[in-house]
């Protein structure tokens, strides 16, 4: 999988909210400003009703809210960096500092799990955890994920 047909600098963002809830509608209002996004509303309240489901907070200081919709025709990701950790909710009860927003198409669930699990085993690399935490040029980010892992 490469990267960067679903990173780019312009969805890197970092966030100084104190809720899961606050980072969330800054993530998603940042990428609807981008253009990857037709209706923001309907976006945020499918990750809010995905969170209800599960938390998305998997552990590692991670979370990897994710919705699918059938206007969109191909996935993103949007990066998240906390300045302040936040609760989430997480699996392991660890507050949260990187998200991974993913949104897309409702009918490609192939290439959704693909995605959801190459996520799934980069975000187990401390090292790129940590990383992720002390950069903070956007184009630095990326560079990572194509370089390392793409």
């Amino acid at each position: 999988m490469h990267t960067s047909q679903y990173f780019s600098p312009e969805l890197v963002l970092f966030i100084n909210a104190t809720t899961r809830n606050d980072v969330l509608r800054q993530m998603v209002h940042h990428v609807h400003c981008k253009g990857k996004l037709s209706d923001e509303d309907a976006f945020y309240r499918a990750i809010i009703e995905r969170e209800k489901i599960v938390s998305t907070g998997v552990g590692m200081g991670v979370a990897i809210p994710h919705a699918k919709l059938a206007e969109y025709n191909q996935f993103f990701i949007a990066l998240g960096i906390l300045y302040k950790p936040v609760d989430w909710q997480a699996l392991d009860d660890a507050p949260v500092r990187l998200i991974f927003m993913i949104g897309g198409p409702d009918d490609k669930p192939t290439e959704y799990l693909q995605l959801l699990s190459y996520l799934t085993k980069t975000i187990k690399d401390e090292d790129l955890r940590k990383k992720l935490l002390t950069t903070d040029k956007p184009d630095e980010i990326i560079a990572l994920f194509n370089s390392n892992f793409g």
